[in-house]
């Protein structure tokens, strides 16, 4: 007899799992963007140009010029868009006109101007 063995006549040998190919990765197109919303200053008789001015540049960095712009606006329309952006953005800078203050020129000013977000395009 040998020193090796020999598998017998009639083992079977452990069937091999096949291999599982790995999923192609999904197809990814372009970002999608984000639907623009507009932060709109409306316009009422308790702040001063200066406020706008003021406040435009703080919460929007708005330029003093580009501030008187958008004040006249206001002024006239009753209203201006002030910024476009995506809707989160939006709602923290229309926030931030609410939180800005009153009117230290104005004895009478009770509060901060007011601002909504609307949809571009509307």
């Amino acid at each position: 007899m040998a020193d090796t063995e020999q598998p017998s006549v009639g083992t079977v040998e452990p069937k091999k799992k096949p291999r599982k190919q790995p999923k192609p990765a999904p197809k990814v197109g372009p970002p999608r963007q984000l639907p623009p919303y507009n932060v709109v200053l409306l316009n009422d008789d308790d702040h001063t140009y200066d406020y706008v001015i003021e406040m435009l540049k703080a919460v929007f960095a708005h330029p003093a010029e580009r501030g008187m712009q958008l004040a006249q606006e206001v002024d006239a329309r009753g209203r201006a868009i002030v910024l476009t952006t995506h809707k989160e953005r939006a709602e923290l800078k229309r926030d931030q006109v609410h939180a800005y203050g009153a009117d230290r020129r104005v004895a009478a000013c009770k509060g901060s101007m007011s601002a909504v977000i609307e949809p571009a395009g509307e």
